[in-house]
């Protein structure tokens, strides 16, 4: 028989880097959740990321207070922002150009998304990739 479910949390966490700071504790700590436990949990399983990459993470939180969690890729925007080497996207999109990607980038990027992408192939997840580009205010060249 399984557990029974109280709710799920969502947490953007440096890869890493949880500790028991805010928002991370307050948020755990406020569920009843082991801070500490959750901590060395998150942080032996993202040692293979690069460190400070910012990861999606979704807590299931049990009745018991016990918990699992499941870490997905980091964001597209991250991703694009680190292959153009820029700080942030434009503030207007489409007037506005803020750096540019390869497809080739795009493509790297979709590989390591796909996963997390709601794509059937490699090639839908290059257009997901590159239309995220085009709303950051990037330029896609070949």
């Amino acid at each position: 028989m399984s557990k029974e479910i109280e709710g799920y949390l969502k947490l953007q966490v440096p890869a890493g880097q949880a500790n028991p700071s805010p928002p991370i504790g307050p948020a755990l700590g406020q569920r009843g959740l082991n801070i500490m436990e959750f901590s060395k949990a998150f942080n032996d399983a993202t040692k293979d990321e690069i460190p400070g990459t910012p990861l999606p993470t979704t807590i299931t939180i049990y009745v018991d207070k016990s918990f699992t969690f499941k870490v997905k890729t980091a964001p597209t925007s991250y991703l694009l922002k680190k292959a153009a080497k820029i700080d942030k996207g434009s503030q207007t999109p489409g007037r506005e150009s803020k750096g540019s990607v390869s497809i080739a980038q795009c493509k790297e990027i979709a590989e390591t998304k796909m996963k997390d992408l709601n794509a059937n192939d490699l090639d839908a997840a290059v257009e997901i990739v590159k239309g995220s580009a085009r709303s950051m205010g990037m330029e896609v060249r070949d």
